[in-house]
């Protein structure tokens, strides 16, 4: 199946539709271009209110044994206690902006039944150290596609017409800046970030772990539709599936940040146009998250220095996108509200 192609000429009608709303054309900038980026995905010259949905994907990574990150992989455990528990960020934002909200468990290391109110679908408990050897194997990796390509599908078919992941995984900014540097050709150092909140050394560290990953894989001569498979994390895979699914049901996807950008270069591995379907929400103060966005050729919308993860970035981002089809959908018209349109010079 291939990705849905949006509707050039419902966008056109769509800018004219802006050009006769009551203000100056073009005076709502962004929020203009963003309600008619809606309208050419949904069809519709006005387009509808969005009705959107997070899932966040959460996995465990081998590479924590290298001492990369500031906390323990069982905060991965325990913080989808805290999201079952409705106590974490993204529950208040997701609350906040009226999105469901659903918490899958696809490679944690620990056993995580006893949790209630997360969707079950553990692929394998962790991934391999991607440093010393792959993280999965090419039939795991495919399992967490498809995951992810499942709760695309229960989200749609519940009504979202906008799906945002988020990810959960310590370790997992390690298993990205991988990705990042292989699919973007760009150097460690200019991707690697502080993640959790490392200090200078162990973050030097970390570089040279990335390095020393790139290094393996480039020895073996392995290919760009392996990369996932040798370095991406179970959650990175599903926010894949997720995103690929989304993409083929013509559904707009919204990016949170380093993480779920990562994935969604891995998406386009496999749909090449598929950043037609997504809007970045924000800029991470992750530093390689720029890079990667240039790669997909998207702006972020936002820049609020944030890099928790979670979804809480696009979670953020949906008031403002809201508020563009608000203003497409509900303001008058020059000649409904009888206003003197300007004068043609």
């Amino acid at each position: 199946m291939t990705i849905q192609a949006w509707n050039a000429d419902i966008e056109q009608e769509a800018r004219n539709y802006q050009n006769t709303l009551t203000k100056p054309q073009g005076s709502l900038g962004l929020l203009e271009d963003i309600a008619c980026w809606f309208a050419a995905r949904q069809g519709k010259y006005i387009p509808d209110k969005l009705v959107p949905h997070i899932t966040i994907f959460a996995a465990d990574h081998g590479v924590t044994d290298e001492g990369i990150s500031a906390f323990p992989s069982v905060v991965t455990t325990e913080m989808l206690k805290n999201f079952s528990h409705g106590g974490a960020a993204i529950n208040v934002l997701a609350k906040q902006a009226d999105a469901t909200l659903a918490i899958v468990d696809v490679g944690v290391l620990l056993d995580t039944q006893n949790i209630q109110g997360i969707t079950h679908a553990k692929v394998r408990a962790g991934t391999a150290n991607l440093k010393i050897e792959p993280a999965m194997t090419t039939d795991e990796c495919a399992q967490a596609i498809q995951v992810g390509r499942q709760e695309a599908k229960k989200a749609i078919a519940n009504g979202a017409n906008i799906l945002i992941a988020g990810d959960m995984g310590i370790g997992n900014t390690t298993a990205s800046a991988c990705l990042i540097c292989l699919f973007t050709q760009h150097k460690p150092q200019d991707i690697v970030g502080s993640g959790t909140g490392i200090d200078a050394k162990t973050q030097a560290h970390k570089v040279d772990v990335v390095q020393q990953t790139l290094r393996r894989i480039q020895n073996q001569g392995i290919q760009a539709e392996a990369y996932l498979a040798q370095v991406g994390g179970l959650e990175i895979a599903a926010i894949t599936g997720f995103y690929l699914e989304a993409a083929e049901q013509g559904i707009p996807i919204l990016l949170d940040g380093f993480i779920t950008t990562a994935a969604a270069l891995a998406a386009q591995q496999y749909e090449v146009n598929i950043q037609q379907w997504m809007l970045a929400s924000h800029q991470s103060q992750e530093q390689g998250h720029t890079l990667a966005l240039k790669k997909l050729q998207l702006s972020p919308l936002l820049n609020l220095q944030l890099r928790l993860g979670e979804g809480s970035g696009a979670a953020l981002a949906l008031p403002l996108l809201q508020s563009a089809i608000a203003l497409h959908r509900e303001m008058a018209t020059f000649e409904s509200a009888n206003v003197s349109d300007k004068d043609p010079i």
